[in-house]
């Protein structure tokens, strides 16, 4: 699938490729999560562990091209698999060792917390996002299984452009589809597709997703000056998909993508508030529940997710071990978790200004070191709701 040189500029910018079409590299909230900066917006949002987390693809291939990417240039693009089939035992053993390896050298560092270092070699949590579109790896289901029996919950981004594997696809924790345009012009503009028949892909998918009787989450990134536009169109497609989360995301100004877009194409925390309150006029089944500010980006969940006046977005993990392992069908609510109150809401902060920023950092290196010291050591028990350990006034990476 990739020539020497793709490879060889892939290892530079710290991927590790797996077997002929897989790749492994730490997301930078792993390594928040282990300097004792907090977790990225999944462990808000839903109650992912991002120190056990392993980001990864079983596809470097894509069938898009999307200006917003980071993906380089020599990254393949296909409509169609054409190359060999690694076994799915090899990779996900191949990508364990790499998330391993990868994070050798944080043991022992200052600011690490010893404890979450030594979690981190347990991966609870699979991120199937990475880069390319993994769902067209054709022995993706039985690479779930394999998961699901190591007992690593399954998050998978598709570009709904794959209808029948959406369908086709075994459950997985949580199925995200991504939503980059409100229009049929738009959407080509965008994402740049290979297929000729790409809307018509989009909205068999959405029409696909909404058959899932697992968590399912639509997500659109936000291009200030390109995508946001047309919040009752947005909201007819995601009626159509029926998703039971939405995450209202801001383009990140990273990677190659940088060729194509400007800083100014950012928009800040506040106009992807305004904005998601734009498209929740045309969706009343919905509500703004959740924000990661650091990652400019907000949960919206359905209303039935509100039990007795307490949300449960989060998610109960070794239920869904046993529940996917049994054999038997299951839906979302089987596997629902009580979101911790200091999770929730809207708090009316704004994006930091530069100045702010540089401010933030210097009183982040001093907590920083006070809370690793304090916390050496000490077992982080998932089992509570506590988030203090995780704050996320410590980010400070909006990957």
């Amino acid at each position: 699938m990739l020539t020497q040189e793709a490879k060889e500029e892939l290892i530079r910018q710290q991927y590790r490729v797996v077997g002929e079409h897989s790749a492994v590299k730490i997301c930078g909230w792993t390594k928040n999560m282990l300097r004792g900066r907090g977790g990225c917006y999944k462990l808000k949002f839903y109650g992912i562990m991002s120190h056990q987390c392993l980001q990864m693809s079983t596809s470097l291939s894509c069938a898009n091209r999307c200006m917003f990417c980071w993906r380089g240039y020599k990254a393949p693009v296909s409509k169609e698999w054409k190359w060999g089939v690694d076994d799915p035992a090899m990779i996900l053993d191949g990508s364990l060792a790499a998330q391993e390896s990868l994070l050798t050298g944080f043991g022992g560092h200052d600011e690490v917390h010893t404890a979450m270092h030594d979690q981190s070699k347990e991966v609870k949590h699979v991120a199937l996002s990475l880069t390319g579109e993994p769902i067209i790896y054709p022995r993706i289901n039985e690479l779930l299984a394999l998961f699901d029996k190591r007992g690593i919950s399954t998050f998978m981004v598709t570009n709904a452009q794959y209808a029948e594997q959406i369908k086709n696809l075994a459950p997985v924790t949580q199925l995200y589809l991504s939503l980059d345009a409100p229009n049929k012009k738009l959407l080509k503009k965008v994402d740049v597709p290979l297929f000729t028949d790409y809307w018509e892909r989009l909205n068999k998918s959405l029409e696909y997703l909404a058959e899932k009787q697992q968590r399912t989450c639509i997500r659109l990134t936000a291009i200030k000056g390109v995508n946001m536009i047309e919040p009752e169109n947005y909201a007819a497609l995601i009626r159509k998909g029926s998703p039971d989360f939405i995450e209202i995301k801001s383009y990140m100004h990273v990677g190659a993508s940088r060729k194509f877009l400007g800083q100014e194409n950012m928009p800040l925390h506040e106009e992807i508030i305004a904005f998601t309150k734009e498209i929740l006029e045309h969706l009343p089944d919905y509500e703004l529940v959740s924000e990661h500010i650091p990652s400019r980006v907000v949960m919206v969940v359905k209303k039935k997710y509100k039990k007795a006046g307490e949300w449960f977005t989060w998610i109960d993990f070794p239920k869904y071990k046993k529940l996917s392992l049994a054999g038997k069908p299951f839906t979302t609510d089987d596997y629902l978790r009580e979101t911790p109150k200091n999770s929730l809401g809207i708090s009316g902060k704004k994006t930091p200004t530069k100045e702010e920023s540089i401010e933030q950092r210097k009183q982040q290196k001093a907590r920083q070191l006070k809370l690793v010291k304090k916390a050496k050591g000490i077992t982080v028990d998932e089992s509570t709701q506590e988030l203090d350990f995780y704050n996320e006034e410590l980010d400070d990476e909006g990957c």
